[in-house]
């Protein structure tokens, strides 16, 4: 090799070398140690019942499998039965449309479009998971919409500022045409409730920096805490705070650290088998459109546990902070 080629070579060799040896999960430990032995000194999650009813409240279609695609596996192992409700279809998330219609904005119809191919994704994502179409359950509410619909939309309207929407549009949601409104969110979680009647019901934490997944929440909890069962109610967090999770990308045998927004919280390890998050990696990949845009932030949360809390912890003294419609 000539002179002048090899000194690029080498730094080349060298660079790829150094990538693979700081992704190994003992060199990710050495970067994260007080981080990992936090998470190592967790209490185990108290493992699930035969015969239980457990239903994970999702904003968007692929927070039920970033949040907790481990535990439901584990609950159906155990004999329990998992079901899962969708707030939203996702049909917010304009780069996502621009990205598959190759288009610079999209029409309001692509982006409902978009909202009826993600719906298709969760429910192959969940088939995956063992979870059965008929334990499936789409609402179809405005993507970015739901903390209006909570706080200023209980009775008016809300018109969806991706779609234009003012009602449900998906033939598959529980409700079509109903709505978007407060009032309209509460009637379906009701039905779903009363339907399910669940034993345990995993929702996304107050402390999640998007607003779609402190409104939601906030719905499901003012719910259980009418019927007197807000103590079946265990929490996590997606959107955890800046940079959260790291490191990024598939890095499936180190942990789940907690969250800068989850400090403070009574978190419990849910500690996943090498099949188990084989399993949550492929549910993952069934959404294909988020993984066209974020796969390394998806990739993160293939860990070797999941975190949840039985510790609400309204927000005091932090910024109320936002994420874009997923």
């Amino acid at each position: 090799m000539p002179a002048r080629l090899r000194l690029p070579a080498l730094i080349s060799a060298l660079l790829l070398a150094s990538a693979l040896i700081i992704n190994t999960t003992g060199v990710l430990r050495l970067f994260y140690p007080r981080a990992a032995g936090a998470v190592a000194a967790l209490p185990p999650a108290p493992p699930y019942r035969p015969g239980e009813r457990v239903l994970v409240v999702s904003p968007h279609p692929d927070d039920e499998t970033l949040c907790c695609a481990g535990s439901m596996q584990q609950a159906r192992a155990a004999g329990a039965e998992v079901w899962v409700v969708w707030l939203t279809s996702g049909d917010g998330f304009e780069l996502d449309a621009v990205l598959l219609d190759r288009a610079p904005r999209p029409a309001r119809d692509k982006l409902t479009g978009l909202g009826e191919r993600r719906i298709g994704e969760a429910t192959r994502a969940a088939a995956r998971l063992g979870v059965p179409r008929d334990h499936l359950i789409f609402l179809g509410y405005p993507d970015g919409g739901l903390m209006r619909l909570f706080l200023e939309h209980y009775a008016q309207p809300y018109p969806s500022r991706y779609t234009g929407q003012i009602r449900v549009p998906y033939r598959e949601a529980l409700s079509p045409g109903a709505p978007y409104t407060g009032r309209s969110v509460e009637r379906d979680l009701t039905r779903v409730l009363d339907r399910v009647r669940p034993d345990v019901v995993l929702a996304p934490s107050v402390q999640d920096a998007h607003q779609d997944h402190r409104a939601a929440s906030y719905f499901i909890t003012r719910l259980l805490a009418a019927r007197g069962e807000e103590l079946k109610l265990r929490f996590w967090i997606v959107h955890g705070g800046l940079e959260y999770p790291l490191p990024k990308g598939l890095h499936p045998h180190f942990p789940l650290l907690i969250s800068p927004r989850g400090k403070g919280l009574a978190w419990q390890r849910v500690d996943l088998t090498a099949v188990q998050e084989d399993t949550k990696l492929a549910a993952l990949r069934e959404h294909r459109s988020q993984m066209n845009v974020m796969a390394r932030f998806l990739e993160a949360f293939v860990r070797e546990n999941e975190l949840l809390t039985a510790q609400p912890v309204p927000e005091r003294g932090r910024g109320r902070g936002s994420a874009p419609p997923r």
